[in-house]
């Protein structure tokens, strides 16, 4: 995972930099490369929500600590990379909408709501006891996860203001170069699976520090 997420992190700045256009929905402008980051963070958010959804069913039903570290873990990571689209896709939109936020954009809204949610995800998993905590963060969790469907479907669902719906939509605007974005996007999955890995470490390292002072007492 490490080496992969340097292989194609290095080519994606190579395309992004080198090959893809500046010139996106007829606006010339450095900054609209950020698109091709954003959209691959969009993606890897919706992957480790996922993770945090399938982590916490299967917590429930087996029990397994792995299952919780999993989900809490994909759920922190998740709750970072939604983060960081939120703040580029602001960057992107002053660029080509000529606003930083629009609350009528259905697209925005929703997923500032699963932002928010999964806010209250980190709360719930840090505020509740460790014993009995895993379990409430694991329904939260998998009842949390049916806002991250919903904010991808919603420009479909609803009209956008802004955002258009770009798979199957032949008439789509975007000057975006495909091979680019798909390294792009394959740069930000090793990103998150590197990562998740670390992350679950550290949290085997917790519970054996968390155990250990537990049989001191």
């Amino acid at each position: 995972m490490k080496w992969g997420t340097l292989l194609f992190g290095t080519l994606s700045l190579v395309l992004v930099f080198g090959v893809a256009s500046e010139t996106m929905y007829g606006i010339e402008h450095g900054g609209n490369l950020l698109a091709y980051w954003h959209i691959a963070l969009a993606w890897v958010t919706a992957a480790a929500l996922g993770t945090t959804f399938v982590g916490s069913a299967l917590y429930l039903r087996y029990r397994g600590q792995f299952w919780s570290r999993l989900a809490h873990s994909a759920g922190e990571l998740g709750f970072l990379f939604a983060t960081l689209t939120l703040l580029l896709g602001s960057a992107w939109g002053k660029i080509i909408w000529n606003s930083w936020w629009e609350w009528t954009d259905v697209r925005l809204v929703t997923f500032l709501i699963v932002w928010f949610i999964y806010a209250g995800y980190l709360v719930v998993s840090s505020a509740t006891d460790p014993e009995t905590g895993d379990r409430y963060a694991a329904v939260y969790g998998v009842v949390g996860f049916i806002t991250v469907p919903i904010s991808y479907a919603s420009t479909r669902l609803w009209t956008p203001t802004f955002h258009e719906t770009t798979i199957g939509n032949a008439e789509v605007s975007a000057n975006i170069d495909p091979t680019t974005l798909v390294v792009t996007v394959v740069a930000a999955s090793f990103l998150y699976a590197y990562l998740l890995g670390l992350r679950i470490r550290v949290h085997e390292v917790e519970d054996r520090v968390r155990r250990l002072h537990t049989e001191r007492r």
